[in-house]
């Protein structure tokens, strides 16, 4: 009997380690910018770009492969975002980054997290980095307050957010020369 119940609770718990999603990419993007026709694209940054973004960022840059999402509306682009993959502790979290026209930040949104819930902090943690902008005080203990419990998903958001938004900076610097 005991070893049935167990089997069953491991049964029932089981998907809740294996994978959280809290939100679609497209469903994230739709709220962020109601009505706007979303169009995805991927980036190759070259060696240089990746080494300034994480200068800039003050992060490791690690993959040249970056997933842009624009959302634009009557031709006119609204904001953009970018979903940054990594690793929280053994495993990992997808984020997607959102950014207004101007590049201030205005959401973060978790899309995949495959640790254990426990260790994902609330919603109103990740709302803290809504209308930030890239400077120094943008890091854990100074504009993000810390989260016990979630100290490395704490650490691995802001070091995605500070990572997205330099290469930001760089993609749309380039642009507009």
């Amino acid at each position: 009997m005991r070893v049935r119940n167990f089997c069953a609770l491991i049964l029932f718990a089981s998907p809740l380690f294996a994978f959280a999603a809290t939100i679609t990419r497209e469903e994230a993007m739709q709220a962020a910018f109601p009505g706007a026709e979303i169009q995805s694209s991927m980036v190759f940054l070259t060696d240089q770009q990746m080494k300034d973004a994480s200068k800039i960022s003050g992060v490791s840059v690690n993959t040249a492969l970056v997933a842009v999402y624009k959302a634009v509306k009557d031709g006119t682009e609204l904001g953009r975002a970018y979903l940054d993959t990594h690793v929280v502790r053994t495993k990992k979290e997808s984020l997607l980054i959102i950014l207004d026209s101007t590049g201030k930040l205005k959401r973060v949104e978790v899309v995949t997290f495959l640790e254990p819930p426990e260790y994902m902090p609330p919603d109103i943690w990740y709302r803290q980095f809504d209308n930030k902008t890239l400077t120094d005080n943008l890091q854990l203990s100074h504009d993000i307050h810390p989260v016990t419990g979630a100290t490395l998903t704490a650490h691995a958001t802001t070091d995605a957010v500070r990572r997205v938004m330099a290469i930001d900076q760089l993609l749309h610097a380039e642009k507009s020369k």
